[in-house]
C-alpha cells in the first residue's frame, strides 16, 4: 500500500471520531441540569460544565434552574356579588429538583400556569368587589397558599410570587356606587 491509500483511509477515520467525539460532549450552563436517559432509562442528573452524552443511545433534556416568569393572562371574573371585573397576575417559580422536574410533570411551566388561572378565578369569585379592591395582599397570601399546596408533589420551589392587577369598568363602578347610595344597608 502506498502512503496515499492509507491516507485515504486514516484522515476519513480521523474526521469520523473527531465528529462523534465533539457529538458526545455536551456543554451544560451552570444555570441548567441536564437528565440523561440511555435507550429510555433515567441515567443521571447531568451537572453544570462537559459531560459526555453518547450519541443514539443516550438522550439529554435540559432543565432551566433559573426563576422563570408566567404572565397570567388577563382572566374575567364574576365576583361574589355578581361584578365582572378583568385580573392579570404574574407567578415566578423556580424548578429545585430537575430530576423531578423531567419525570413527575409534563410540561411544568404549563401545568403551573394552568393550576395559578384556575385558582385564580376560584379564589376571586368567592369574594365580592370591596373586598377585592380592599384586601389584595391577603388575597395573594391566598392564592400562594393555594398554588403552592398544589403544586407540592412537583419539583418547583415554594417561592411563588402572585401580583394582582385588577380593572374593573368605570361604568360598573358607578353603577355599584348608585346601588351602595340607594341601598346603604345591603
Amino acid at each position: 500500500m502506498d502512503s496515499l491509500t492509507i491516507l485515504s483511509i486514516v484522515i476519513p477515520i480521523i474526521l469520523i471520531l473527531a465528529f462523534l467525539i465533539i457529538r458526545t460532549l455536551r456543554v451544560i450552563p451552570e444555570y441548567q441540569r441536564g437528565i440523561s436517559f440511555r435507550f429510555g432509562h433515567l441515567r443521571s442528573e447531568l451537572k453544570p460544565g462537559i459531560n459526555m452524552v453518547i450519541p443514539l443511545i443516550d438522550s439529554l433534556q435540559r432543565v432551566d434552574m433559573r426563576v422563570i416568569t408566567l404572565t397570567i393572562p388577563p382572566q374575567e371574573v364574576i365576583t361574589k356579588d355578581n361584578v365582572p371585573a378583568r385580573v392579570n397576575a404574574v407567578v415566578l417559580f423556580r424548578v429545585v429538583d430537575a430530576k423531578d422536574a423531567v419525570l413527575k410533570v409534563e410540561n411544568y411551566p404549563i401545568a403551573t400556569s394552568q393550576i395559578a388561572q384556575t385558582t385564580l378565578r376560584s379564589l376571586l369569585g368567592r369574594v365580592d368587589l370591596d373586598t377585592l379592591l380592599a384586601h389584595r395582599d391577603d388575597l395573594n397570601a391566598d392564592l400562594q397558599s393555594i398554588i403552592d399546596s398544589r403544586t407540592r408533589p412537583w419539583p418547583c420551589s415554594a417561592q411563588w410570587l402572585v401580583r394582582l392587577r385588577l380593572s374593573v369598568n368605570a361604568a360598573q363602578r358607578s353603577f355599584r356606587l348608585a346601588v351602595s347610595l340607594r341601598h346603604p344597608h345591603s
